[in-house]
């Protein structure tokens, strides 16, 4: 069902579009997690650190394939919200055309160059087969992960979050078993992984396609929409090109600090690769529901409703503080049986440098997740080149500390301990902006008629 965001109680119309996103975003986090469950439960701790070696190479693809997914998704929020039917459907078609040229473009990129960006990355040997196996096989379900982002993006647009969300809870779900048949009966390890990933995805992807184009035929306009429009893709370059750059450099920030972590041997990769999937559950969530607010403000800036953007950040800062209390406790007292959940039998090693980094990272995120909401609503309303300065502050220091850090007696600990600076120096960054940005904005309907 498609939602107006620009009426109704703003804390009622959030909760309302964000729960299901919420979900979503953890059903989404089952593909990843059920592929490192798998591996380190049934393969072992050695497959577990191939399968989150390569996962930061994957989120180079998940960082394209998401910026395609807010470009398209603001814009057509924005037609959404305008009521400019004919052009909302026509900056669907030309997301999606443009997408499938950069998804090509990619998967060239990634078959000739991903073997030696593990090598670069100072891949231990033990592990360097399974890396490079696991993400070929993922590589060639880069198209699925392209259109899947764009079509639940579009859903999102439309302020439909829970149709996402249902065929999220099937897919992953039933890759959890797929997972385990590929690995269990047909003992193909660390490629039975990755092959269960690729069909489920490939499934949910056709299906949310199907149901979107479904979607879209009952919306009427009054004349025939063109499939593509220039115009309206440089709109979406406008705002997913800097997405694509925040998450980009994100991974590639991500692929540093893994090279950083790979000196310490495979205990403390294995303890990370587990580590890293319990937190970015967490962070995964903010930045959907940072996503949801983008979608709001994008449909409010539309209607020129300002004051609904403004009380849309509070409601969403309360949000992201309700989930972040609960988790915090979670992950401090539960961390250790979290990790074992992960690894069978693992290492003291592994186990420690696992607890270490969730302990020290989770009190923060009552500092990121507010970020991720300021981010969301600057990204809704268009202001990324200050969405991009509060990124790449955040980014650099947490890249530069980690091989600081890392250099000196802290060793690996020193790696988690830059996280918390660089998020909450950019968490300062970036709602300083939210604040001088929305000021003195007052609502269209507010401004008074010029005779």
């Amino acid at each position: 069902m498609n939602r107006d965001l620009t009426v109704g109680r703003p804390d009622k119309v959030l909760w309302a579009y964000c729960l299901p996103l919420f979900g979503s975003v953890i059903f989404q986090q089952l593909y990843n997690i059920a592929d490192s469950l798998v591996a380190g439960k049934m393969v072992g701790e050695n497959a577990l650190a191939a399968v989150g070696n390569s996962y930061e190479v994957t989120l180079i693809f998940i960082a394209f394939a998401f910026g395609c997914n807010i470009g398209g998704s603001v814009i057509i929020s924005r037609y959404f919200g305008s009521k400019e039917y004919s052009k909302m459907k026509t900056s669907v078609t030309t997301t999606l055309i443009a997408s499938a040229v950069l998804c090509a473009v990619l998967m060239i990129l990634g078959f000739s160059l991903s073997g030696k960006v593990l090598e670069l990355i100072n891949t231990p040997k033990v592990i360097l087969s399974d890396s490079k196996l696991y993400l070929t096989i993922y590589i060639l379900g880069v198209p699925f992960l392209f259109f899947y982002n764009i079509a639940t993006g579009i859903f999102s647009a439309l302020g439909d979050s829970r149709t996402p969300f249902f065929f999220l809870a099937v897919s992953s779900t039933v890759n959890i078993f797929v997972d385990i048949w590929f690995v269990k009966i047909f003992e193909r390890g660390v490629a039975g992984v990755a092959w269960a990933t690729f069909l489920c995805q490939g499934v949910s992807c056709i299906l949310a396609l199907i149901f979107v184009f479904r979607r879209l035929s009952r919306i009427k306009t009054e004349e025939k929409a063109p499939v593509f429009s220039a115009r309206i893709l440089k709109e979406v370059i406008m705002i997913a090109v800097p997405s694509i750059l925040q998450q980009t450099f994100i991974s590639v920030g991500n692929i540093i600090i893994q090279s950083v972590i790979n000196g310490f041997g495979p205990g403390v990769i294995a303890g990370y690769a587990a580590g890293v999937k319990i937190n970015n559950l967490i962070i995964t969530a903010f930045t959907t529901l940072g996503n949801g607010v983008s979608n709001y403000a994008s449909q409010n800036l539309g209607a020129g409703k300002y004051s609904r953007i403004r009380e849309g950040f509070k409601v969403g800062v309360r949000m992201v503080w309700m989930i972040s209390v609960p988790v915090i406790l979670l992950y401090w007292f539960g961390c250790k049986a979290m990790l074992n959940f992960f690894i069978d039998n693992p290492t003291a090693q592994a186990v420690s440098s696992g607890m270490l980094f969730l302990r020290i990272l989770s009190p923060f995120y009552l500092v990121v997740s507010v970020k991720l909401i300021s981010d969301g609503v600057l990204r809704g309303t268009g202001r990324m080149s200050r969405f991009m300065i509060s990124t790449f502050a955040d980014l650099i220091l947490r890249v530069s500390l980690a091989v600081v850090f890392s250099s000196t007696a802290l060793g690996s600990v020193g790696i988690w301990c830059a996280w918390p600076v660089g998020w909450s120096i950019g968490t300062v960054i970036s709602v300083v902006f939210y604040l001088t940005a929305f000021s003195h904005q007052i609502d269209k309907s507010d401004t008074p008629e010029v005779i």
